[in-house]
């Protein structure tokens, strides 16, 4: 199967619950007027597209209504589609891991988004592409944490620095720095702890990890990328903003795209923080985190079946 094919299949929730629901609509339409735009704000609402981008659509649509410019379905379809790559392209961008050598990666999010294997899964396709990998296990709270990440090492064959459960994570940030200098590694991953329930503590403990890297690697960290999980909707938005304002994101991953209807969520994230979607979870296996790529997303979610 390929690629587009796998994204196609991931997005199948997402394309009923937002393109599904917009086909409906359009159907059996020979005009368009104010009344469809009403229904068709609703449906991308509800999609999870967030209200900044539902406005920017119906204001795009309307423009052209009121232009007579905007006279079959067909016309609203294509219209959503384009300006929905434009949103997603302009905050679409791969990471540069050449940038800086050691670069250093510090991965963010709440317990439970897929961060550990997140960062396992970047880690494999990193060392399988020929660069030489260091791990910093900095969840020093969550119980089997640095556990976790030992086994993803083993897998890609990448060293993992870790302290005993409990331990300082700016004390793990520190070694892993100090490794990833002395390996002459290329890229250092470091996990951080997400304990949402003590919010204020988390942000600073990360803000404290960041600075400690700083001091260490000079202009690190070089990406901050935070984990989301695709099927918290809405919730997703919330935690990225809160992370966005306390450690300024690089980036962002979403996570069990293919379990969801809510992958309009990548859209409203791009849209309202303006932080690139940087990777795409669409299944369990190794490969299935992709770089994001916003034509062949959009594309997947609107091709008919």
């Amino acid at each position: 199967m390929s690629l587009f094919e796998r994204l196609k299949q991931g997005l199948s929730k997402t394309q009923s619950s937002l393109v599904g629901r917009v086909d409906s609509l359009l159907r059996g339409r020979t005009e368009i007027d104010e009344e469809l735009l009403e229904d068709l704000e609703e449906v991308l609402i509800t999609a999870d597209l967030g209200m900044k981008t539902t406005q920017h659509l119906i204001q795009a649509l309307e423009t052209r209504l009121a232009a007579g410019r905007l006279t079959d379905p067909e016309q609203v379809r294509e219209l959503l589609k384009a300006e929905l790559k434009k949103i997603l392209a302009l905050e679409s961008r791969p990471v540069d891991f050449s940038s800086a050598s050691p670069f250093v990666m510090m991965v963010v999010g709440v317990n439970g988004v897929g961060k550990t294997t997140t960062i396992g899964k970047l880690a494999n396709q990193l060392s399988r592409a020929g660069h030489k990998v260091v791990l910093g296990a900095g969840d020093t709270f969550r119980a089997a944490a640095a556990e976790q990440l030992e086994v993803w090492g083993k897998r890609a064959g990448v060293e993992v620095i870790r302290h005993a459960e409990g331990a300082d994570p700016a004390a793990v940030a520190f070694d892993a720095a100090k490794a990833a200098v002395a390996r002459k590694a290329d890229i250092l991953l470091l996990d951080t702890a997400g304990r949402l329930h003590t919010k204020v503590n988390l942000m600073e403990e990360l803000k404290k990890v960041r600075r400690v890297l700083d001091r260490e690697i000079s202009g690190a960290p070089h990406e901050i990328l935070l984990v989301l999980d695709a099927t918290t909707g809405q919730n997703a938005l919330t935690q990225a903003r809160m992370f966005h304002e306390a450690v300024g994101l690089g980036g962002i991953a979403l996570t069990k795209l293919d379990g969801t209807a809510k992958g309009g969520i990548v859209v409203a994230i791009a849209a309202e923080l303006n932080v690139p979607v940087r990777y795409v979870g669409i299944g369990e296996k190794l490969d299935d985190l992709r770089p994001f790529d916003a034509d062949m997303f959009v594309s997947a979610l609107f091709e008919r079946s």
